[in-house]
């Protein structure tokens, strides 16, 4: 439980950071690009027996690089849809997309053991949660909605979360351990990054000021050890990835709803209220209690 409250913690601040970038004059696509390099380091500094990688079979490892595209790609597709649909239906696409990996982790891999009724009571109270503590959608005049984009951003979170639970339970031993598997999906990443910001720089769509390059920093660190502690989290479950994803991604919101209320005096909702209350429910389920 204290690697998944440490994930949860770690991924909060990353929200944070995001939430500073207005202030300082950050552009967020650049931050988030570079931020893979700087978590690299981080798992190298952390084991530098790591290198050089034990790279798996080369099935395999096209996973595992494509994984690390994956990341890039979801990060691509969100803020492209956010642009085009908004924030609160790109975010309730995001959230909702945990039901992909749950799905397929309880019925096609069956790496989620017995279903109890304590575990199925705890998802339908975590779903429910997850509904009511994402942004209100609303209609908007003149705007219609993309439908496509916002099915891409559902698909694409929710199969990136699956691939990620199902390489972490095949290839971490083959590999060397945590961090080697994780230097491997970042490797995918870095290179996914660079094409994209030759590609935007080349289009004139970045603008680079030091603070961008800088913020990657204080992004990248928090961003290494969610990861971390988030497989650590699966290792502990025994790989149970759709009590540990829904756990996490819940807790994540309702962490990040009570520390904008805290910290940023964001009012919450009757309706975001209803949702920390079923979230804590739903939890408490989920482990048993």
């Amino acid at each position: 439980m204290l690697y998944l409250i440490l994930s949860v913690v770690f991924s909060v601040l990353l929200l944070v950071n995001f939430r500073a970038h207005a202030r300082f004059q950050v552009d967020t696509r650049i931050a988030i690009l570079l931020n893979y390099p700087v978590c690299f380091l981080t798992a190298y500094l952390n084991q530098p027996s790591a290198l050089p990688l034990q790279w798996p079979a080369s099935t395999d490892t096209a996973l595992m690089i494509a994984m690390g595209i994956g990341f890039v790609i979801t990060f691509l597709l969100s803020g492209f849809s956010t642009q085009k649909n908004g924030m609160a239906p790109t975010s309730l696409a995001n959230n909702i997309s945990l039901v992909i990996p749950v799905l397929i982790n309880l019925f096609i891999l069956k790496t989620g053991g017995e279903i109890t009724w304590s575990i199925a009571a705890g998802l339908a109270f975590s779903f429910g949660a997850i509904y009511f503590c994402s942004p209100k959608v609303s209609s908007t005049a003149g705007v219609k909605p993309v439908v496509s984009l916002l099915l891409a951003v559902f698909v694409a979170y929710g199969l990136t979360n699956t691939l990620f639970s199902y390489l972490n339970s095949t290839l971490t031993a083959q590999v060397g351990g945590t961090l080697p598997f994780i230097m491997m999906l970042l490797i995918g990443s870095m290179a996914g990054s660079a094409l994209v910001l030759i590609w935007k720089s080349v289009n004139g769509t970045l603008h680079w000021n030091r603070n961008s390059v800088l913020a990657s920093i204080p992004l990248g660190l928090p961003n290494f050890f969610s990861f971390y502690f988030l497989l650590k989290a699966l290792d502990a479950y025994q790989n149970n990835a759709a009590v540990v994803l829904t756990m996490y991604n819940l807790s994540v919101i309702l962490l990040s709803a009570i520390a904008a209320y805290v910290f940023f005096k964001e009012r919450l909702s009757q309706r975001q209220w209803i949702g920390l209350g079923l979230g804590c429910v739903g939890i408490a389920l989920l482990n048993g209690l």
